[in-house]
């Protein structure tokens, strides 16, 4: 992701209002490789900045989309996740706490000749692996109770 600075340059080259709360919205969302949803942007940046609204930061997070420096992903986990790694790589999603990392490597079995014979050209790929996470295992495996059983993708916090 491009620094808070070059966002703010591209947001007013682009015409946009350069707030201070969309730079702390920057700031928070720098160097962040958690894939959060506006709403943990909002708990994190409202602590630097109280005025700040949801409103402000979904506004902003689709602004950053729009303008392909966000990728937004639709992965199941209830909330759309928001994520700032532009390099090509795709997603491990745990079904249990909802934990999103990053997974990187080729998948070669996967064809696109297919599309191409109908005209379709493709923009981008998506490959989510579905599955359980290390810590989600280790306790499924102890047979110690999930404190967050009820609480479904309840780790959803940025680090």
């Amino acid at each position: 992701m491009k620094s808070p600075a070059e966002l703010t340059e591209l947001f007013r080259s682009r015409g946009l209002k350069v707030t201070p709360q969309r730079q702390c919205i920057f700031r928070v969302l720098y160097g962040n490789e958690a894939h959060p949803t506006a709403e943990v942007v909002y708990e994190t940046a409202v602590a630097e900045m109280p005025t700040l609204s949801l409103k402000t930061v979904y506004q902003t997070l689709n602004d950053l989309a729009d303008m392909g420096e966000l990728h937004q992903l639709e992965l199941g986990t209830g909330s759309a996740r928001f994520d700032a790694n532009l390099d090509a790589h795709h997603h491990l999603v745990c079904d249990r706490c909802g934990q999103v990392s990053d997974v990187y490597g080729d998948f070669p079995e996967i064809r696109t000749g297919a599309a191409r014979e109908q005209g379709f050209r493709i923009t981008r790929t998506e490959v989510v692996f579905r599955g359980l996470c290390e810590n989600c295992q280790q306790a499924h495996a102890s047979g110690a109770p999930d404190p967050e059983a009820d609480l479904r993708y309840a780790s959803d916090k940025m680090p």
